[in-house]
């Protein structure tokens, strides 16, 4: 199974909420797991936020990303090419999504088109969940309604 996780998915892994348990095991199940470069600083700047919102601890949120910068290199990193975006900017527009979604939906696209084999977007943003399956890739989880607030 490979996996492409975004930023909303790749934060669970490193802050125990809703949804943590169940990204673990996706990637311990996974053969492959990656994301887009841009996922480096959309997870440092949601650690970043869970401290301004009292959601944790400074010191926790800094042994959490100690922990995501010691295992950034284990995952396959998608570089942000002027193809990427060129793609971002389409999916943007005909699915109404921001625009570091629209750049997970196109890296996860061009991956699975680069490796020539399904991959599973995995995801709590609705609108990036949503548009994954509407343009033909296998979202996970399944029901995103079991892990609403």
């Amino acid at each position: 199974m490979i996996v492409y996780l975004d930023a909303s998915a790749l934060v669970k892994r490193y802050i125990a909420e809703t949804g943590s348990k169940e990204v673990g095991q996706v990637i311990a199940d996974a053969d492959l797991t990656g994301t887009v470069l841009i996922s480096r600083a959309e997870v440092a700047a949601a650690l970043a936020k869970a401290i301004r919102v009292n959601v944790l601890e400074s010191d926790e949120a800094n042994k959490a990303l100690k922990r995501f910068r010691a295992q950034w290199n284990d995952l396959i990193r998608l570089q942000m090419t002027e193809t990427l975006i060129a793609r971002a900017d389409t999916l943007a527009w005909d699915y109404g999504l921001r625009g570091y979604d629209a750049v997970h939906l196109a890296a996860a696209h061009i991956w699975q088109e680069t490796i020539g084999e399904p991959l599973i977007l995995a995801t709590f943003d609705r609108q990036l969940w949503t548009a994954g399956q509407n343009t033909g890739l296998s979202v996970w989880p399944d029901d995103l309604d079991l892990f609403a607030a």
